[in-house]
């Protein structure tokens, strides 16, 4: 487990067909190991940006999105091929994720903007910022669809 040591691993997502793990890596390495969740060892890279933290897959699991911190951005990253399809520019500091129930909208908490993003899905325009006040980190949408939560920010599947 070598990769751990290039940074600081943040957030995990297993791929949707539990071929491989999505470890952020807010550290050093500024972007997402992929992981073989059997030896545990690094199978791949994506350098998605400075900061890379949060992780969210789309609605159709065709897509994830990365929120990269220190960078602003946001990386949308293609499944089928751990490429990287497109960068979002928030500026701020991008943080942790929810998708809207249609999957339409990502919420976006800027941590240290004191400020959550409403981006949308198709383009990743700019919809909303709404002013929360000091230091917005995890966040949560309800009513969610899922069955089962995955024990962080309200993310069920």
């Amino acid at each position: 487990m070598e990769f751990w040591r290039s940074g600081l691993p943040i957030d995990v997502r297993l791929s949707p067909d539990g071929e491989v793990f999505y470890v952020a890596n807010q550290g050093a390495a500024a972007g997402v190991h992929v992981v073989d969740p059997e030896t545990m060892e690094e199978v791949g890279f994506i350098p998605t940006g400075e900061g890379a933290h949060g992780l969210q897959i789309s609605r159709d699991t065709s897509l994830m999105y990365v929120a990269n911190r220190d960078a602003g951005t946001v990386s949308v990253v293609d499944l089928s091929t751990n490429e990287i399809v497109d960068t979002w520019v928030t500026g701020g500091s991008p943080d942790m994720f929810q998708l809207s129930p249609d999957g339409k909208q990502l919420w976006v908490s800027g941590r240290y903007d004191e400020a959550v993003y409403v981006l949308d899905t198709t383009d990743g325009e700019l919809l909303a910022t709404i002013y929360t006040g000091a230091g917005p980190h995890g966040i949560s949408y309800f009513p969610n669809p899922g069955r089962f939560s995955l024990g962080h920010n309200g993310v069920y599947r």
